[in-house]
């Protein structure tokens, strides 16, 4: 490996390096405790190390729930594909994939940007760098949302108005368990969110219903 290669490799190395601490800092001390200085101590990188790659706090734990979210949206892209490959289209579909998406809610991303979009109403260059990650990430979330449902229900007429309700109501209710003790899986939502998805993607056909 010549010098620039190998100096771009530890560049990269110390990227992620600082973003996993970011994100450990960010899930277990929340964002009063993800400041640069916890970061650094936590990734054992310098100071000028960690702001040539992240010039302000912002930055860095924008692009930290970033890659957080990034990794876990690839991971439920790969059970997407297990669990959806012999399923044909109809409710029993609808359920897996309810399931699916509630479990992200539960996940350390959905906690890191909970922590984010909250300091964010008071904090005004959080706000502006969360805007576009903002963007970016809900696009790539519905990509994977079409993943998980397949192409014949992503077809369908209301797709698209139900995965926006289904996605503002799980991110609703998912907020609750900050503080309720009982487990997700249990959660009454899932079967009124099952039965509207079904309604919606497969209703009934004309005097049936």
């Amino acid at each position: 490996m010549t010098a620039a290669p190998a100096r771009s490799a530890r560049s990269e190395g110390s990227r992620a390096l600082i973003l996993d601490a970011a994100v450990a800092c960010l899930v277990e001390d929340g964002y009063a405790g993800a400041s640069t200085l916890a970061v650094q101590a936590r990734a054992g990188v310098s100071r000028g190390r960690l702001l040539h790659h992240f010039p302000s706090r912002a930055e860095l734990l924008v692009a930290a729930a970033g890659h957080l979210s990034t990794t876990l949206l690839a991971g439920v892209e790969q059970r997407a594909a297990a669990l959806m490959a012999d399923q044909p289209p109809g409710p029993e579909r609808v359920d897996r994939a309810i399931d699916l998406m509630w479990a992200t809610f539960h996940e350390p991303p959905f906690w890191a940007a909970m922590e984010l979009w909250t300091a964010a109403r008071t904090d005004p260059g959080l706000r502006t760098a969360l805007r576009a990650e903002e963007r970016r990430l809900r696009a790539a979330i519905r990509r994977v949302a079409d993943g998980i449902w397949g192409p014949e229900v992503a077809a369908a007429p209301l797709y698209a108005e139900l995965c926006e309700l289904l996605f503002t109501s799980m991110r609703g209710v998912a907020c609750v368990y900050a503080f309720a003790d009982r487990p997700a899986a249990t959660d009454p939502h899932l079967a009124l969110w099952k039965a509207l998805a079904t309604r919606l993607l497969f209703p009934p056909p004309s005097g049936q219903g």
